[in-house]
């Protein structure tokens, strides 16, 4: 009998990035059933997104920009 094991890339409060658009900061609010819920960066007026661990990719920007964006907000 084959185990399914779930892996969890991301934590919460992780930096990542949908592949289709990897310009949008998105942030790991939870993760169900191999369901990522992410929110945009500094954007609470956005809906939360919801994206497969296939769909995701890791946030590999310099943090002077996340400094950036927090200090115009």
């Amino acid at each position: 009998m084959k185990k399914n094991i779930i892996i969890n890339r991301y934590k919460k409060g992780d930096f990542v990035c949908a592949k289709v658009r990897p310009y949008v900061i998105l942030v790991v609010r939870l993760y169900i059933r191999k369901i990522y819920y992410c929110t945009v960066l500094n954007n609470p007026s956005v809906n939360e997104l919801v994206d497969l661990d296939c769909e995701l990719k890791p946030y590999r920007g310099k943090l002077s920009i996340l400094k950036q964006i927090n200090d115009h907000h």
